[in-house]
C-alpha cells in the first residue's frame, strides 16, 4: 500500500466516523454525503493500484466499475452502492429540503463500512476502526 492509498483509506474511515456522528445528531442528509465520500476515497485508493487517478467524480465511479466489476462480484455490488450513494449525496447536498431519511442514511453507513473493509482487505493493511484518528 502506498502512502497515498493509506491516506485515502484514513479519509474514508474519518468520513465514515463523521457520518455516524452526523446521523446520531439528526443530520441524515449530511451523513449520506459523508458516506458517499467514504466510498469515493476507497474507490480512489483502489484505482491507484492500477495507476489510475481522475479529477472528476464521475470518472472515478465509471472507471471503478469498468476496472473491477468484471472480475469481482463484490466490486460489482460496491459499484452499485457507489452510484446510489452519489445520488444520495446530490440529494442531501443540493435539495433545499431534507431528502435523505435516517433509515436511508443508516443503510449508506453500512454500505460505506462494507466498502472500506473491502478496500482495506484488498490493499492488505487493515486499519483499526475502533480508535478515532489522533
Amino acid at each position: 500500500m502506498t502512502p497515498t492509498q493509506r491516506d485515502l483509506l484514513q479519509k474514508a474511515k474519518d468520513s465514515l466516523d463523521a457520518s455516524e456522528l452526523l446521523l446520531r445528531n439528526g443530520y441524515p442528509d449530511f451523513a449520506a454525503s459523508r458516506d458517499y465520500y467514504s466510498m469515493f476515497y476507497v474507490a480512489e485508493a483502489l484505482l491507484l493500484e492500477r495507476a489510475l487517478s481522475f479529477s472528476k467524480h464521475s470518472a472515478v465511479v465509471a472507471t471503478f466499475g469498468r476496472e473491477f466489476c468484471k472480475s469481482d462480484q463484490k466490486a460489482a455490488r460496491f459499484h452499485r452502492y457507489l452510484i446510489e450513494a452519489m445520488s444520495f449525496r446530490h440529494a442531501g447536498d443540493y435539495s433545499p429540503r431534507p431528502s435523505v431519511s435516517p433509515i436511508q442514511a443508516s443503510e449508506q453507513i453500512e454500505r460505506a463500512s462494507e466498502i472500506l473493509n473491502y478496500g482495506e482487505e484488498r490493499l492488505s493493511k487493515p486499519m483499526d476502526r475502533s480508535h478515532p484518528r489522533e
